[in-house]
């Protein structure tokens, strides 16, 4: 069972090495789906028959999409993958909350917008996310130039 954020995101960048070789992960986050984790909670069993669970990656070329498992918190099936002009057309209503924080995601063949809700333990990842693909911070790089790896930490 993956706990810590480093083996979550590393068994993410795994499974995408394992689809795409070339490609490199930005960033990674862990999300939840539905309408508020505060009310999903309050309705216990009922609530989680309503939430999907998923790893959203932002990478050079794409955003990867893999559903999460509830129990162990590993990727499992590649649900979406979304290239970078469709993506960056596809995210709105950005809300950066203390606990919770939010955005709308256009999922492909949904009807509407997807909400997925961050949790604070996620949040810079969030940011880096939404800066990449809305612009005006790091993020995705200028074609050629290195990414920083995330999954490693900085060398002092």
């Amino acid at each position: 069972m993956a706990i810590r954020k480093s083996t979550m995101q590393e068994q993410v960048a795994a499974a995408i090495a394992a689809i795409e070789p070339n490609d490199r992960a930005v960033t990674t986050f862990h999300t939840i789906t539905g309408p508020s984790p505060w009310l999903m909670n309050e309705l216990g069993l009922i609530g989680q028959l309503f939430v999907k669970y998923y790893f959203v990656t932002l990478t050079e070329r794409v955003v990867v999409v893999h559903k999460a498992s509830r129990m162990s918190n590993r990727p499992k099936e590649l649900v979406h993958v979304i290239p970078l002009d469709q993506a960056r057309a596809s995210i709105s209503d950005v809300r950066r909350n203390t606990l919770w924080s939010s955005l709308r995601f256009q999922l492909p063949g949904e009807p509407k917008p997807t909400r997925l809700n961050i949790g604070r333990y996620w949040r810079a990842e969030m940011d880096v996310f939404t800066a990449g693909l809305l612009g005006g911070g790091a993020g995705v790089p200028p074609q050629g130039q290195p990414v920083p790896n995330p999954y490693q930490t900085p060398s002092a």
